[in-house]
């Protein structure tokens, strides 16, 4: 008897906690917050304008220097660029996506300062490669 009065005390708390639990639980979904950073933000647009160029002065320096006999460094890119303009477009285009995709999936993650960083470091690298065609092709 004594153990029957406490399962039943149990079976009757359990209940009521249930029924409590699914008071709590909102009807409907809660919607997301909205992300404070916005991946396309001036410091982002004036980044990228400039990878952009450096990549067009680095397809063109890249063009006169095959033109005068040198040879594509980059592994990647030779059989690309070595198709005249459109190869050196489609290297180009390429370049710019994977750059523009890996910031992104940085911002996606939430890794702003390191996509910040990544992106700094894509314009300056590709800022040497110019300045090294540049005093190649001198």
């Amino acid at each position: 008897m004594k153990y029957g009065f406490f399962l039943i005390a149990l079976v009757l708390a359990s209940n009521a906690v249930s029924q409590a639990q699914q008071e709590l639980i909102p009807q409907q979904p809660l919607p997301e917050a909205p992300s404070t950073a916005k991946f396309w933000s001036l410091e982002n647009k004036v980044n990228f304008s400039i990878f952009s160029a450096e990549l067009l002065a680095d397809a063109i320096t890249t063009q006169r220097g095959l033109n005068q006999g040198m040879r594509e460094a980059n592994p990647l890119a030779r059989p690309l660029v070595t198709h005249d303009a459109a190869g050196q477009a489609a290297a180009s285009g390429l370049s710019l996506a994977a750059g523009v995709g890996t910031a992104y999936l940085l911002h996606r993650t939430h890794h702003h300062k390191m996509e910040r960083i990544a992106v700094r470091l894509m314009v300056v690298g590709e800022g040497a490669v110019v300045a090294h065609n540049i005093s190649a092709l001198r």
